[in-house]
């Protein structure tokens, strides 16, 4: 069923020309903050480091890491069950390797937040010392009663708990029709995309798994409502993402489509691992947040991998525009316990001791921080720097 005309005379790029508003976008997105210009640049990350000797980092298991564990990559997650908690949320870089390079990652976004917030030095210090101690608390069990949240992740939390359908609705403006707007997040998808999405939601079994539904009612097929091309994040170029809304039994439940490419973080060599970027994807999520890995599937879709998840009300993304000192500190070490969460359930025992032996080791005599994850860090905030300067210029030169 193709959507109505006069739907498709918004202001949007018809389907075979999002290329250029797309890449505007992007560059005006990371021109808005250094912090920005980090979150939304993960090549520059690996470019520096791949320049390093592996010798520099410590060498962790062999586990899924997130890859791009930036703060904005953490959030509320609803489980099956119903309950919140914060998790890592973004898995388009997951693969089997060094869990040092998300910690590394983390505190990058975690100083950048703190020189956009105008604290001084010091506080990110302090803030990469106890990120180190909350990631080791995630390795002895019962910590999580007694671990103190900050006001910034109770916030989010105490949010996305009193979130319902209507509020979803109302934050991607779904009408009374419940339709999918088009307009500067949502854009018209060709006849081809459309017949694409009603094929493969044909079958019940995707909507089941997603949905948690055990016994399908394969008597009734999903119906696909709408559908539109999802304009999101920095990593929406040149790739597939699309808003579906869809009835099956009885529920109307939106629906994220988007396409899985190979990963740019590094991998340990002779691992196995998926070699569909989809099922890589989907993997990487179920054993470090099995809680939104049970709600996703990876399928073929127009001869590219995909994975799909529904959007619930209570999935949220962390924002932190402005890091309050007296906050910084206690941010940094829950947010690292979180990522410590997700990296020791898939260590055992005898593992997790080696693992966090030889990632505090050598600590810095004035800091107590490691002097491998100081020196990153400050490489990383200096690196970034000129580039977000230099991305600013190239901006402005094209405005």
């Amino acid at each position: 069923m193709e959507k109505p005309p006069s739907r498709l005379l918004n202001n949007t790029p018809a389907p075979d020309n999002r290329r250029p508003t797309l890449i505007r976008r992007r560059d005006m997105k990371m021109a808005r903050s250094p912090h920005a210009y980090v979150r939304g640049n993960t090549a520059q990350y690996y470019d520096w480091l791949h320049s390093l000797p592996g010798q520099r980092l410590p060498r962790g298991p062999e586990i899924w890491i997130c890859g791009d564990c930036h703060v904005g990559n953490l959030g509320p997650v609803a489980a099956a069950d119903g309950t919140v908690q914060l998790h890592l949320r973004d898995f388009d870089q997951t693969t089997i390797g060094n869990p040092t390079h998300d910690l590394i990652r983390l505190g990058l976004s975690l100083a950048s937040a703190a020189r956009g917030s105008s604290l001084p030095g010091i506080v990110t210090s302090h803030m990469l010392q106890h990120m180190l101690l909350g990631y080791q608390r995630a390795f002895f069990p019962g910590h999580e009663e007694i671990f103190a949240k900050p006001a910034v992740v109770k916030a989010s939390l105490r949010e996305a708990q009193l979130r319902s359908w209507k509020s979803l609705a109302r934050d991607r403006a779904i009408d009374g029709r419940h339709a999918i707007p088009l307009g500067k997040n949502f854009w018209p998808i060709s006849p081809t995309e459309r017949a694409a999405i009603e094929e493969m939601f044909a079958d019940p079994a995707i909507l089941t798994t997603i949905t948690g539904n055990d016994v399908p009612d394969t008597t009734q097929r999903p119906a696909v409502v709408d559908a539109a091309y999802w304009v999101k994040g920095c990593s929406s170029l040149g790739l597939l993402r699309y808003a579906v809304l869809v009835e099956f039994n009885g529920k109307r439940r939106l629906l994220d489509i988007k396409e899985a490419v190979a990963a740019t973080s590094p991998r340990y060599p002779r691992v196995s691992m998926p070699r569909d970027n989809a099922k890589r994807v989907l993997q990487g999520a179920s054993s470090l947040t099995p809680a939104l890995g049970g709600r996703m599937v990876a399928r073929r879709f127009m001869e590219r991998g995909i994975f799909i998840r529904e959007l619930m009300p209570q999935d949220l993304k962390l924002e932190i525009e402005q890091l309050r000192m007296e906050d910084a500190v206690l941010t940094a070490s829950y947010l690292a316990y979180v990522v410590g969460r997700a990296h020791a359930r898939q260590m055992d025992a005898g593992t997790r001791s080696i693992w966090l032996t030889e990632l505090l080791a050598n600590p810095a005599k004035s800091t107590g921080t490691p002097q491998w994850l100081w020196n990153s860090v400050v490489q990383l905030v200096a690196s970034h720097e000129a580039g977000y300067l230099e991305h600013c210029r190239k901006y402005a030169q094209s405005e």
